[in-house]
């Protein structure tokens, strides 16, 4: 039989003399029953001052629970004690601290939530007393070896250990069956220890979680380095193998980068390699599109605003700059700013400081700037809509990434890579590329370089059947005749090229313009009866473009 018993301190009632405990029973019509601290041993409430001074000035759990185990074995008469405590990352309960068990019974005491009396006494925050561990068949299972007649006259009594209406864990006793009026007695003789146990064991607790958020960080983050070295990154092209000498010797300092390159290089792929491998790379890593924002509000999102500095600013905000503090801030489309942004990032790249829109106080800032764009800044700069102090101040350490037409040599590679990923993220069997389709992919131009690359393996392996990509499973813009093909139906190789070279034209042009005929001739130079012909010719429509 389990008795549950609400854990509410305020019933018990202090009295004069010796009747110092006096606790309500379960039954509302039985009289208090008292309880004499002058039968206790006279070192009991040293004990329990020793051990409330120890958890109020040290928050020292394993000093807390070592005198909580004595005062529960010499004056509660306990044969076996444990203090669970509960974990809510893992959901599980474990015996952090015992008396009177074995090793293989503390192993065998984790519990998951409602599980067994301590997990429901976790679940719950009541109370749970079993009058004769013998009679209970929860407590028989869990422990197989135990001997229900020796048992027989044991105990079990559970508490659970609260603090600020959460249940931090409980904390357990056997003892010979006494009186029922004793065993309720107890529960609250517990209660008072758990109360005093709390504070030391949500300290304890947090600490375990804060030191295991700590290890998952580092987990991650070297999971992240680890993908990000440079030796990751597709492609063993010479341009390629000079980007990452490049990145080898940047990230030894906290050096401004300019990373550069057409959309779609992989800009952001190489930001994130120097940050994972630099010195900062215990630290954050924020990135910022500058062009993904109206200018009213980008301010406000690198440097942050105090409550109140305007309309809807009803809370302090950090920005993008502040949070990476200790870090990488990384700038993407840097030459979308306007010109008054542009004057405010150059202080903090100057001084590393600045104040929150709205704000008075400077707050400084140890951190790396990495900084992308695809337009060119020195133009930008000549023409009067770049400042040039920013340009030079960003142009520290510039690292160009090659388009993928100038490094033909990792196209095959790239896109078995994007095979062997989509593969397997969408369950579908592809083991290849068909040499005809590699051919196209070899001889295209690529205007939106990797990114490009990317989407259409993405396409072709969802098209794909038989385990390999074929011709028909690429898009129209790769359909084209093959150069052999042109040169051995009547005209010469330099012919050939020629026509290759007018189609390449042609394409962009319609993908440029989705397929607007008139915007396609006028951005080719020619009228669209010209356009059509030699579309014609290369077999092209503009329907094919218009998505």
């Amino acid at each position: 039989m389990k008795t549950h018993f609400p854990v509410l301190p305020d019933k018990g009632q202090q009295k004069s003399g010796n009747q110092i405990l006096t606790v309500l029973t379960q039954n509302p019509e039985t009289k208090y029953c008292e309880f004499d601290l002058g039968e206790c041993r006279t070192d009991f409430l040293p004990l329990l001052y020793e051990m409330g001074r120890i958890a109020t000035e040290t928050g020292n759990l394993s000093d807390v629970l070592d005198v909580l185990l004595t005062l529960m074995q010499e004056h509660l008469k306990v044969v076996r004690g444990m203090v669970s405590l509960y974990e809510p990352g893992s959901g599980k309960i474990f015996i952090h601290k015992s008396c009177g068990l074995t090793e293989t019974e503390v192993i065998r005491g984790t519990y998951d939530l409602g599980e067994g009396v301590i997990g429901r006494v976790v679940e719950t925050g009541q109370a749970i007393v079993i009058p004769r561990i013998g009679e209970d068949p929860d407590i028989i299972a869990r422990i197989p070896n135990r001997n229900a007649r020796a048992d027989q006259n044991l105990s079990f009594l559970c508490v659970p250990i609260l603090r600020d209406g959460k249940v931090m864990g409980t904390i357990s006793a056997e003892r010979i069956y006494d009186k029922p009026d004793l065993l309720k007695l107890d529960v609250e003789i517990l209660s008072i220890l758990a109360a005093t146990t709390a504070p030391a064991a949500e300290l304890h607790l947090l600490e375990l979680a804060q030191t295991r958020a700590l290890e998952e960080n580092r987990r991650l983050r070297s999971a992240l380095q680890d993908r990000f070295k440079p030796t990751n990154i597709i492609g063993n092209s010479k341009p390629m193998q000079e980007v990452y000498g490049l990145i080898e010797k940047v990230i030894r300092s906290k050096t401004t980068v300019l990373i550069l390159g057409e959309s779609g290089v992989g800009k952001e792929l190489v930001a994130s390699a120097i940050h994972y491998n630099s010195c900062n790379a215990d630290g954050p890593f924020v990135k910022f599109n500058c062009a993904a924002l109206p200018e009213s509000i980008i301010e406000s999102e690198l440097f942050g605003h105090e409550r109140g500095s305007f309309t809807g600013a009803a809370n302090l905000r950090r920005g993008r700059f502040e949070k990476a503090d200790g870090g990488t801030i990384f700038l993407d489309e840097v030459g979308e700013l306007s010109l008054s942004m542009q004057a405010k990032l150059l202080r903090i790249l100057q001084e590393r400081s600045f104040e929150r829109v709205g704000g008075n106080v400077t707050i400084q800032v140890d951190l790396r700037v990495l900084a992308a764009t695809n337009r060119n800044l020195k133009e930008m700069v000549d023409k009067g809509t770049f400042r040039e102090d920013l340009y030079y101040r960003l142009n520290v350490f510039p690292v160009t990434i090659p388009s993928l037409r100038e490094r033909g040599a990792d196209i095959a590679t790239l896109a078995e890579h994007f095979v062997a990923r989509f593969s397997t993220e969408m369950g579908i069997h592809v083991e290849r590329i068909a040499p005809s389709a590699m051919s196209m992919l070899m001889c295209y131009h690529w205007p939106g370089n990797v990114r490009e690359l990317e989407n259409i393996i993405e396409r072709a392996v969802i098209l794909s059947e038989g385990g390999a990509i074929e011709d028909a499973h690429l898009p129209p813009s790769l359909q084209v005749p093959m150069l052999s093909e042109i040169a051995n139906s009547g005209g010469g190789i330099l012919d050939a090229r020629l026509g290759k070279a007018e189609q390449d034209m042609i394409v962009e042009a319609l993908k440029i313009h989705k397929g607007n005929m008139t915007e396609t001739a006028n951005h080719l130079g020619l009228t669209r009866r010209i356009l059509g012909l030699r579309m014609a010719k290369h077999n092209l429509n503009y329907k094919d473009y218009r998505s």
